[in-house]
């Protein structure tokens, strides 16, 4: 059970330079070597198994020749590859090089033919990569990934998968595919948004005996159910379902009325008192006959219900009816939360932004949910400038319009507008599927009736979202094939039991 998934902090590139430098008097390339040595050893199928090491031109590679010197001393057949000048090493890779073939290592330019291997060790490139890999190094980085398919065999990167920008998750051309990566001093957000989970296989930390949020800021976290501990309260006997807020859903236009019924039924089963949709179709059944408990409304009854917490948008269509509602909702002081089309909607008319943004100088809260395209569409810019840094559009979203962000996708990002931002680790491709907005948007705007602030609210249900996925694919339902509805009773189960162990 994943009740216990801790908070972590997560350091840029830039800040881990900082760390360095603050302990420069530490031995940390060695350090390094020797947990990278480590993790190999625990890797390798056996004892005396051959190993390949790629090591690369600059401190990456440093910690590539400490490992590969370890592994020596543990009767492994080590080949190590380094294709760049030895003369041009930093200093202490220099000293990490020179220590390896003192010791009687031999250094290869290039890959052994007709050689079968036990484990690969990726030290070419580590953070901060800021162009694409080519030449003799891309061809290592095509090389190893055909061989630890071809062999079968763990890929293990150093910090992070060469090729990959461990700041935004973004691939910098050919990229390693590492099935495991040793992460050095603290996490990176790169490695855990955008292609970093393809790309970064099973991910450990080793802190080299240092405490990372000792000696400089996080720049992000990930989501944790630690975060949320104040707020994880059993509820009293003696209380009533107007204890538990009234929420509303407003959406459901022709055709779309699905939607809508998905985020009522999250909403419910997360535990709102009550739920209100408001349906734009004038043809919408009377009532939901699998969710009998929503009390649906015309969608102009809805925003006159007494609620304590709104979301507009799932199935809401495009309408000047749609356009008029939302105006209408952004002028109330309750928790707003907007999702799909009306997130298309405030994208398109600047008097509708301008009144999301007075929401805060109302202390109103506002919830803004998209996916990457529509985040594209809010920025005014296309879906592959979002996805190239997911951190800094969320950011720049949160900023803008003055609300707490998720840009939503694999490693989900949330940010609000004083410029923190959180990294969600839970979820898989069982996700990808439509309705699956809808039920977060369900399980958001129910904490939001109950009373939780805006940005916990976001946080719970963006991870709780993902986990209760991941446990529906832990049961044999998915990824292939899950749907939205099955993710609603396994987040209700997730939730009970954060409740029950107060975390």
């Amino acid at each position: 059970m994943k009740t216990g998934i801790r908070s972590e902090p997560l350091y840029l590139a830039a800040d881990l330079r900082t760390i360095e430098v603050v302990a420069a008097d530490q031995p940390l390339m060695q350090r390094a070597g020797l947990a990278a040595a480590d993790l190999a050893t625990s890797l390798c199928r056996f004892q005396g198994a051959s190993l390949l090491v790629l090591a690369g031109p600059g401190n990456n590679g440093g910690d590539a020749f400490i490992a590969a010197r370890h592994l020596r001393e543990r009767r492994f057949a080590v080949s190590l590859v380094f294709a760049g000048e030895p003369g041009r090493l930093p200093k202490d890779a220099a000293a990490a090089y020179k220590r390896f073939v003192d010791d009687g290592g031999s250094v290869l330019d290039s890959i052994p033919s007709g050689q079968r291997w036990a484990l690969i060790v990726d030290g070419l490139f580590g953070i901060g990569l800021q162009r694409p890999i080519s030449g003799r190094y891309g061809e290592l980085v095509l090389a190893a990934n055909a061989l630890a398919v071809r062999d079968r065999c763990p890929l293990l990167a150093l910090d992070c998968p060469s090729g990959l920008d461990a700041d935004t998750g973004r691939l910098c051309g050919v990229t390693i595919r590492a099935s495991h990566t040793l992460t050095f001093i603290a996490g990176k957000p790169g490695l855990l948004t955008g292609d970093g989970p393809e790309h970064c296989g099973t991910i450990s930390v080793a802190a080299l005996d240092l405490d990372a949020e000792r000696l400089t800021t996080a720049s992000a976290r990930t989501i944790g159910s630690d975060l949320l501990v104040g707020f994880l309260r059993p509820r009293a006997r003696n209380s009533h379902k107007g204890n538990h807020g009234s929420v509303g859903i407003l959406g459901g236009a022709s055709s779309m009325v699905g939607a809508a019924f998905l985020a009522g039924r999250a909403a419910l089963r997360l535990g709102a008192g009550r739920v209100y949709l408001g349906l734009l179709d004038r043809q919408a059944p009377a009532i939901d006959p699998v969710q009998p408990e929503l009390m649906l409304r015309q969608s102009e009854a809805l925003l006159a219900a007494g609620l304590s917490a709104l979301a507009c948008g799932p199935g809401m269509g495009g309408s000047d009816e749609a356009l008029a509602l939302l105006e209408r909702s952004c002028a109330l002081g309750m928790p707003l939360l907007l999702d799909a089309d009306a997130l298309n909607l405030l994208a398109g008319n600047q008097r509708l932004q301008q009144a999301v943004v007075a929401r805060s100088t109302r202390q109103a809260s506002t919830l803004l949910t998209p996916h990457p395209t529509e985040a594209a569409r809010l920025l005014g810019c296309d879906t592959a400038l979002v996805q190239s840094d997911r951190g800094n559009a969320a950011l720049q979203l949160a900023a803008r319009y003055q609300a707490v962000v998720v840009v939503k996708g694999c490693g989900s990002v949330v940010a609000t507008p004083d410029g923190r931002w959180f990294v969600n680790t839970t979820g898989n491709p069982g996700l990808a599927t439509a309705g699956t907005g809808d039920v977060l948007s369900g399980f958001i705007v129910a904490l939001l009736g109950q009373g939780w602030p805006a940005l916990e609210a976001m946080l719970a249900g963006v991870h709780l979202h993902g986990l209760a996925a991941d446990e529906r694919v832990a049961a044999g339902c998915g990824p292939v094939g899950l749907t939205a509805g099955e993710i609603i009773d396994s987040a209700r189960s997730c939730f009970n039991r954060w409740i029950a162990h107060g975390r």
